[in-house]
């Protein structure tokens, strides 16, 4: 059943939005109450949606051409002198090209950047094994004072947007390409380090954040009409992780599922499992991307292939139920 907590955050309709849009016209909205916020991005303005921002205070956008690196070292020095960097960039570029000065000239001084990656996931479809970043939750999870967000919609994009502009600190913000439904009402408020339960249960618990989360919703609105009732949590904060919100959930159902769009090794799955081992220990079952590099196709056609579909998801529940 839908938890108490959620009745009233969850969104009634079926209209759908891109992270990435709703990032761009959040950034764009801020821009103009807190003039401290500048944009940074890689000749990918049109993709990011940083192009909203640029169009309204074009003195305050800065392109850097192909040159991630020279981007997120020229965010650590205007955040020495004030000003509040969202760099903007693909997730591969964002997390394996320019890794060197994320750790170096952004995390090591703690410098308040905020790291906002799009096009990330094997939901990038199309543009193939290349394009797809899934190992940049694993690789900003290890680089110390980083805090790693995932939003599931369009709704708690912007909520974390708010959030990131707030925290004073390194942010890394995954968005994603393509539209989905919107799962939170204007009622929800996100907190860094909380995750929220939606629905209730004590045959197992599910854990999922990101794009992953619509697909994870409806699964278990099915598992429910066959009597089979689950904690469901969204869990955008990876990193801090809501500790306590696994701990009671695991407690009461003894079997956890995490569901990302990442390599099952250094993600959500490995965030949730480092938590139980030391303090709740629990059979975790982790589904994502197994080790393996992305492909080109269609979105759908890739979380098919690789068990990411609600299918997928059912099958592997249902199969760990038994």
């Amino acid at each position: 059943m839908i938890s108490d907590e959620a009745k009233s955050i969850l969104y009634e309709g079926d209209k759908k939005a891109a992270t990435r849009n709703a990032y761009g016209e959040r950034l764009a909205a801020l821009g103009e109450t807190n003039k401290n916020i500048v944009v940074m991005d890689c000749d990918l303005s049109k993709s990011t949606m940083t192009v909203i921002f640029a169009k309204k205070f074009p003195e305050r956008f800065f392109n850097f051409g192909i040159a991630e690196a020279n981007m997120i070292s020229a965010a650590a020095g205007m955040a020495t002198m004030g000003k509040i960097p969202f760099v903007s960039t693909f997730g591969v570029f964002a997390s394996r090209r320019a890794c060197d000065q994320v750790c170096v000239s952004v995390a090591y001084p703690g410098l308040n950047v905020k790291i906002c990656a799009t096009h990330c996931g094997i939901s990038v479809g199309e543009d193939g094994a290349t394009h797809q970043a899934i190992e940049d939750v694993a690789i900003m999870r290890a680089i110390p004072g980083i805090v790693v967000l995932s939003p599931s919609d369009g709704t708690e994009t912007s909520k974390i947007i708010d959030a990131a502009a707030e925290y004073n600190g390194p942010c890394y913000i995954r968005l994603t390409r393509g539209a989905s439904p919107l799962i939170f009402n204007e009622n929800y408020q996100f907190k860094i380090g909380k995750g929220v339960k939606l629905f209730d249960g004590t045959k197992a618990t599910l854990i999922t954040a990101g794009y992953t989360t619509h697909i994870c919703m409806s699964a278990v609105k099915k598992l429910q009409a066959e009597g089979i009732d689950i904690d469901f949590i969204n869990m955008a904060s990876i990193k801090p992780i809501d500790e306590q919100l696994i701990i009671e959930s695991a407690k009461k159902t003894g079997l956890v599922f995490t569901v990302e769009d990442h390599n099952i090794i250094g993600g959500l799955g490995s965030a949730v499992c480092e938590v139980l081992s030391e303090k709740q220990p629990t059979r975790v079952v982790r589904i994502g991307v197994k080790d393996k590099f992305g492909a080109s196709g269609s979105p759908a056609d890739l979380y098919a292939a690789y068990g990411l579909d609600e299918a997928g998801i059912l099958k592997v529940i249902r199969e760990n139920l038994k």
